[in-house]
């Protein structure tokens, strides 16, 4: 067991979830956003509260921009900001639905002009990544119709293809692009990227260089998640997941709330498939509406960990046996039985000796810092969902 839980604590030591800079600003539902004291104001504010994350976590070294959200004049500057706190500027998330003239869509709309103006602004991004050092740039499109015949739905496909190719071919050595899918929301007939496959599709003809995103949030009720994680692992295409949880949609609630078990199926798949490597981007991808921000970014860092430790103390040579025999209850305790394992303790104890407090959302409240924000950050406009 000594053993064993070396190399679990081994491979939790080299695992990175990197935090969304938008989950600590303000957020709400369609119909309110709920305002918070102490909430960033800036950018910079935000990888202030990031490096706290980190600071407790140990595994949050990272930080992702959503351009323009996160828009600054010297992102050189940004980014060394962010390691004089102990963190990194990561993905950069571009912006394509924000905008009047995206009303019928961006690098899929009809009106050239409009597609123009949208693939100018991934190329931006991509200027942005040059300045920060960023790996990934993530695009998901809000692109669709809502009604029969609105749009030539072939046409819309080459137009997305030709958009992605001219931001693939301005990639530079070392730079990826993962694309996202989301089934629905907010076109009603049509989505132009709304699922697994037509991300793969558009990713396979682009070339290594893209990838496909899996946000955990942007499936049907029923949806096997892991399998599709499974698969694309298996065709060396899983570039990241936006983690984050939902009772009936695109919730946006702390990864593992609604359904721990799923999330560790698939980390399941993850380990299994060889995916606990640098290639693979672990992100959360989730806003924090009536719940504290920090303290629910943290629960999430911690909920993945646990999910992975988990999934570490699969006994695969057992589990192998089993399905070989046809043994399908035996294979199947052997999964529960490594669910059902409480691995609190050896995190804890991970934490430790990595110099870290064993509680890291209670190290967090003792450390005053919720106080100190509110108090400091008065005045100016907080950031939020659009901003």
């Amino acid at each position: 067991m000594t053993d064993e839980n070396t190399a679990v604590k081994a491979a939790l030591k080299a695992q990175a979830v990197e935090t969304p800079s938008w989950a600590y600003g303000n957020s709400g539902t369609r119909f309110k956003v709920f305002a918070q004291p102490g909430v960033p104001r800036t950018p910079w504010e935000k990888l202030d509260d990031a490096a706290k994350v980190h600071e407790f976590t140990g595994a949050a070294p990272t930080v992702a921009l959503h351009i323009p959200w996160d828009k600054v004049d010297d992102y050189a500057a940004l980014a060394a900001y962010a390691e004089e706190r102990g963190v990194r500027l990561g993905t950069i998330n571009s912006n394509t639905f924000q905008d009047d003239d995206y009303r019928l869509g961006s690098v899929c709309h009809p009106d050239a002009k409009v597609r123009r103006k949208a693939v100018d602004h991934l190329l931006a991004c991509l200027d942005v990544m040059d300045a920060t050092g960023s790996r990934d740039l993530k695009l998901w499109f809000a692109d669709g119709t809502n009604y029969p015949g609105q749009d030539d739905v072939r046409e819309r496909q080459d137009r997305l293809a030709a958009a992605l190719r001219e931001v693939y071919d301005r990639l530079g050595e070392g730079r990826r692009i993962l694309l996202e899918y989301k089934f629905f929301e907010p076109a009603f007939y049509t989505t132009d990227v709304p699922d697994w496959g037509t991300a793969y599709a558009h990713c396979l003809k682009l070339g290594p260089k893209a990838q496909v995103v899996v946000d955990t949030g942007h499936h049907a009720p029923g949806t096997n998640i892991e399998f599709i994680v499974a698969t694309l692992l298996r065709e060396g295409k899983l570039g990241g997941f936006d983690f984050n949880s939902r009772f009936y949609a695109d919730d946006d609630l702390m990864a593992g709330a609604a359904d721990p078990f799923q999330l560790f199926r698939i980390m399941y798949e993850v380990v299994a498939g060889g995916g606990l490597s640098a290639e693979v981007a672990f992100m959360l991808d989730q806003c924090h509406n009536i719940e504290a921000k920090i303290p629910a970014i943290i629960r999430s860092v911690m909920n993945v960990q646990e999910a992975t430790a988990k999934a570490l103390r699969v006994d695969r040579e057992a589990l192998a046996a089993a399905q070989r025999a046809g043994d399908v209850l035996g294979a199947n305790a052997v999964l529960m039985d490594a669910y059902n394992t409480d691995v609190r303790p050896l995190l804890a104890e991970l934490r430790e000796e990595s110099g870290l407090d064993p509680e890291p959302v209670a190290a967090y409240r003792r450390s005053g810092w919720a106080q100190k924000t509110a108090e400091e950050r008065v005045g100016g406009e907080q950031a939020g969902w659009g901003a």
